[in-house]
């Protein structure tokens, strides 16, 4: 198995100290603060370990709070909020320092039959032939500051395969769609709540981006502050993190200094697999003029 999908297997798999008390240890990943979808993912892991196995989690709701510390490990307390006939509900802080960065409330089901219908999956090229996301970071990487350049082009647990790559550093306006497929780099033995942690994971890669595309700026431009202000995902069915998944992304709105965005992850036979939706902090501050 690949070591970074080793390495994040492994980080998902939270220390429990209490009944519902959880520690997870952060990674730096090249950014500021640790990644949004790792805290969530592990927050979802720390709410399922709580939960019957035979009830998979349906839905997330989570906000992000402050930035998470690489130092110091993340504590995650799950409040058993209800345990039902069909449903169960937990919540869960995730804390550093003495404080909640993190919130989440997830709910879980039984598996039952239903109505059934999900809208069609976009006409896109298949995965074969587009550019990995390893090979769009090299051919920039000279731009990258030195002392990031290591951690930038190192092997990720997730390979992404956007359907239209673009350089961040001649980010251009364009519609405000973004499309890429992407799979766990490796095959794992894993159970379904890894498999959905796995996916909440995957699922804040590129979503706060597509409120920037129609104005041509990005997480790269000095002058541009943005983070992730809250996160909502809904699982519709089985998939394998293995398999080629399609993300088709769309933001319908953007103002007051935050954007909009919804997602729809299908599976590569056109089955709707999980939605998402997210709004984030898209700030711009005047730019330094050139010394």
């Amino acid at each position: 198995m690949k070591e970074a999908v080793q390495d994040l297997l492994s980080i998902l798999e939270l220390e429990r100290i209490e009944d519902n008390i959880f520690r997870g240890q952060g990674r730096a990943s090249g950014q500021r603060a640790i990644f949004g979808g790792l805290v969530a993912a592990q927050a979802l892991m720390a709410a399922s370990r709580t939960v019957p196995a035979e009830r998979p989690v349906h839905s997330l709701h989570a906000y992000f709070l402050r930035p998470g510390d690489f130092s110091v490990p993340i504590i995650y307390d799950v409040e058993r909020i209800r345990d039902g006939k069909s449903f169960t509900t937990r919540r869960v802080r995730a804390i550093q320092h003495g404080r909640a960065i993190f919130s989440l409330a997830a709910s879980f089901q039984v598996e039952e039959e239903g109505v059934n219908h999900q809208a069609d999956m976009p006409e896109v090229p298949g995965p074969e032939g587009l550019p990995t996301d390893r090979e769009q970071r090299q051919a920039f990487a000279h731009r990258i500051p030195e002392q990031f350049r290591e951690a930038f082009l190192s092997e990720r647990p997730v390979e992404v395969r956007a359907i239209r790559p673009a350089n961040p550093f001649e980010a251009e306006p364009q519609e405000p769609v973004r499309q890429a497929w992407f799979r766990l780099a490796d095959r794992a033995e894993m159970d379904e709540a890894t498999r959905r942690a796995i996916l909440a994971f995957a699922s804040d890669f590129g979503l706060l981006g597509t409120a920037m595309l129609p104005h041509g700026v990005n997480f790269f431009q000095p002058h541009v502050q943005s983070a992730s202000i809250d996160h909502t995902m809904w699982f519709h069915g089985s998939f394998e993190p293995h398999e080629w998944l399609l993300y088709h992304c769309h933001s319908p709105f953007a103002g007051g200094a935050r954007g909009l965005n919804f997602g729809s992850i299908y599976r590569a036979d056109g089955t709707l697999v999980a939605s998402t939706a997210q709004e984030g902090l898209v700030r711009l501050r005047p730019e330094e003029p050139p010394a």
